[in-house]
């Protein structure tokens, strides 16, 4: 409830007839409006016609609901203006209100202004448009990073078991890599990670547990899951063995992989969609979505460019402390990106074909055989390093350089 208006005298001013209904009577009580300035806005004060010399009854600036003006062209046949719990009141003379108002020191807000100036409009939805733009762009990435900080462990851990869980029982296969192979390679991960730089830590106190896994089920590939698993796939193993390059290659891979880790990339992108949500939430006046992160939101989110260069900066960083070479690794990202845009125009070549030679309307019964060549997304996760980029050329040269322009200098 607000406080009664006070029935102080207000000096008159410039005076607009008006009609106040005051919520007691149905019938509305003519009335004289002064408008007199005050610090916070103009005061609203009512002189009953019907009582001739009786004192005005005064309204303060927050007391009053102002209307705004929606046009300047046409402007409103009739002024009403909300009185709150003292009923409300309607002015016709529209240009003497509005020269009142002015002579009283109000001014049109923003939101006024929008509406009656179309320059004004345009000009808060650019900057919208641009602050939204930079919050995503900078914004984001920035608080996701930090927020991150305040992630559990356990968090990742438990969120990564169930992808690998879901995975196990779709996707992926249990790997056909003899036992040997894989305890060597296994071997290699551990002697990596236990040489990893001190001064590669993103996050201090923060120490996964990294694990190497394999699976088959899906072609040549490497990922790594929150929390320290990284998973190889037999595919990756083979295509380096096709194309005759040491396990240098792999490690090289592998060190991508737990750059991943390391810099905490799932999970600051978990964290920057909820940061996202609720920007968006808060500027659309929506938060209902805010909490929808786990697991479901890990299978459907890639990499970054700049989380996918930030992995290379990891691998060439540890690849030179371990004093062993990157270019393998370049090579094998070349090599299967060849092989999976060879792919690609098969299929489409392929599709095309029997598309030409299904013109005419096929037997009853019968079932296209044609398969869609599968995209990294329905493969499987798509964090791996050897997944598509516009800029596979270019890291995979940066990777056989054994160093990058954007990779930060180190003693």
């Amino acid at each position: 409830m607000n406080a009664p208006p006070s029935s102080a005298a207000a000096p008159p001013g410039t005076l607009v007839p008006g009609r106040w209904f005051d919520g007691l009577s149905s019938q509305a009580r003519p009335v004289l409006v002064g408008l007199q300035r005050t610090p916070k806005g103009p005061s609203l004060a009512l002189h009953p016609l019907s009582q001739p010399g009786a004192a005005p009854t005064v309204f303060p600036w927050g007391e009053v609901g102002w209307p705004e003006a929606w046009s300047e062209r046409r402007p409103q046949q009739r002024v009403v203006v909300d009185l709150r719990d003292q009923g409300s009141l309607e002015i016709d003379a529209v240009a003497q209100w509005h020269a009142a108002l002015a002579e009283a020191g109000a001014r049109p807000s923003l939101a006024e202004r929008m509406q009656t100036r179309w320059p004004v409009l345009l000009g808060v939805t650019a900057v919208a448009v641009i602050g939204l733009t930079l919050f995503y762009r900078y914004g984001t990435p920035w608080a996701a990073t930090e927020l991150t900080r305040f992630v559990p462990l356990s968090w990742e851990t438990s969120v990564a078991s169930n992808v690998l869980t879901q995975m196990d029982k779709g996707t992926l296969k249990p790997s056909k890599l003899p036992q040997e192979r894989q305890a060597a390679l296994k071997a290699r991960f551990d002697t990596l990670v236990q040489a990893l730089p001190t001064q590669l830590q993103r996050y201090p106190g923060y120490a996964p547990t990294y694990t190497l896994s394999f699976r088959s089920g899906m072609g040549a590939n490497a990922f790594a899951l929150p929390g320290g698993t990284v998973v190889m796939t037999d595919g990756l193993a083979k295509a380096a063995e096709k194309k005759g390059l040491s396990d240098d290659a792999l490690i090289g891979v592998l060190a991508h992989e737990i750059g991943h880790v390391a810099n905490r990339h799932t999970t600051r992108m978990v964290v920057q969609q909820g940061v996202l949500q609720m920007g968006m939430g808060l500027a659309l006046g929506d938060v209902s979505g805010i909490v929808s992160t786990g697991a479901s939101v890990l299978t459907g989110l890639a990499y970054s460019r700049n989380h996918e260069r930030e992995a290379d900066c990891f691998a060439i960083a540890v690849m030179s402390h371990a004093k062993l070479p990157t270019a393998p690794m370049g090579k094998l990202l070349l090599a299967i990106a060849q092989d999976e845009d060879d792919e690609e125009k098969a299929a489409r070549k392929k599709a095309a074909t029997a598309a030409k030679e299904g013109a005419s309307a096929p037997a009853e019964g019968s079932a296209s055989t044609t398969a869609e060549p599968k995209s990294p997304e329905a493969l499987g996760p798509v964090w791996s390093l050897l997944s598509s980029h516009p800029d596979t050329v270019e890291r995979a040269t940066e990777l056989e350089q054994g160093h990058a322009m954007h990779c930060p200098k180190r003693g």
